[in-house]
C-alpha cells in the first residue's frame, strides 16, 4: 500500500503508463496523487482522462489551469487552440461524461495523517490551511453546479491579487483559482504577481517565488505542487516539492513515492518547444 504523487501529465499517456509500470502501481492497494494539468499540449489528453477516471477512488487529484481552460473551451467560453491538442477529446463520444467528471474534481487535497497538502500551483503565503480549504471549496462548489460557466467566464484576469476575507463573489473566486492554479511569484507581502514567468534567477526584484515566502501552511505541512516546469523540480526549500518536470516539453514525468521519498522518472517520448 503505497502513496504515489505524479507531476503534470499534460496528455502524456504513454509516459504515465511507463511510470506506473516502474513502481508496479496497483489501483486496488495504492493511492495516486496527481498535481493537475492532466490535459493539453501532450498527444493524448483523451486517454489520460479516460484512464484517470477509470481508477475511481484510488486517485486524489487537483485541477490545474489547463484543466480549467478545457472546461472553458467545452463551455464555449474560450477558444480551442491547436497547440493544446484537445480536439480529439472534444470530439469524443464520451466527452460530456468526462467533462462532467472533471469539473467535480477538487482544487486542493489535504491529508492530515500525512500532513500533506497538494495544489496545482501551490499555496499562497497569505492563507492558513482553514482559509485554503474554504476558498478551494467555494470554487469547487461553483464548478460542480449548473452555474459553472458563469465562473469560467469570469476566471480570466489577474485581479484582485491581494487576499482579503472581505473579497466576495466572482472576484473572490478568481483570486482563489489564480492562487491555486496559476501562481508563481509573489511580492514580499504575499500579494500575487500573475505576470512574471521567468526563472527565479531572472525574475525582477522584488518578486519572489511563492515558496520562498514564509506562510502558515508551509510551517505545518509538506506542500506538493506542479505547474512550474522550468523549475524541473529543483530550487524549493525543504518541505515544499515541485513535481512538474516538463514531460510535454520533452522533459520527464516524475513520480514521488511518499513512504520512502524515492523519485522515479519516465523520459518523454517526444520533443516540443516550451511555451507558457
Amino acid at each position: 500500500m503505497s502513496t504515489y504523487l505524479i507531476g503534470d501529465i499534460h496528455g502524456c499517456y504513454d509516459e504515465l503508463q511507463g511510470l506506473l509500470a516502474q513502481v508496479s502501481f496497483d489501483p486496488g492497494q495504492d493511492t495516486l496523487w496527481l498535481t493537475g494539468d492532466l490535459v493539453a499540449r501532450g498527444p493524448n489528453s483523451l486517454a489520460v482522462l479516460r484512464y484517470v477516471r477509470s481508477l475511481g477512488d484510488c486517485v486524489r487529484l487537483v485541477l490545474g489551469n489547463h484543466d480549467l481552460h478545457l472546461l472553458a473551451v467545452y463551455a464555449g467560453i474560450s477558444r480551442n487552440k491547436p497547440k493544446d491538442r484537445l480536439t480529439p477529446l472534444l470530439e469524443a463520444a464520451d466527452v460530456d461524461t468526462l467533462i462532467n467528471w472533471l469539473r467535480r474534481q477538487p482544487l486542493l487535497q489535504v491529508d492530515e495523517d500525512k500532513k500533506l497538502v497538494m495544489a496545482h500551483a501551490g499555496i499562497t503565503p497569505q492563507w492558513d490551511i482553514a482559509t485554503a480549504k474554504t476558498c478551494a471549496h467555494e470554487v469547487e462548489a461553483m464548478l460542480s453546479s449548473d452555474s459553472y460557466p458563469l465562473f469560467l467566464d469570469a476566471m480570466y484576469g489577474d485581479m484582485p491579487n491581494n487576499w482579503s476575507p472581505a473579497l466576495s463573489g466572482l472576484a473572490r473566486l478568481r483570486f482563489s483559482s489564480n492562487a491555486l492554479t496559476r501562481m508563481r511569484y509573489c511580492f514580499p507581502n504575499g500579494q500575487l504577481d500573475m505576470v512574471c514567468k521567468d526563472t527565479p534567477e531572472s525574475a525582477p526584484a522584488p518578486l519572489k517565488p511563492w515558496f520562498t515566502i514564509s506562510g502558515p501552511v508551509a510551517r505545518d505541512y509538506t506542500i506538493i505542487f506542479g505547474h512550474w516546469a522550468s523549475l524541473a523540480g529543483k530550487g524549493t526549500p525543504a518541505g515544499i516539492i515541485g513535481l512538474d518536470t516538463g514531460c510535454c516539453w520533452g522533459g520527464t514525468l516524475t513520480l514521488l513515492r511518499w513512504e520512502d521519498r524515492q523519485l522515479f522518472v519516465q523520459p518523454s517520448n517526444h520533443k516540443r518547444t516550451p511555451e507558457h
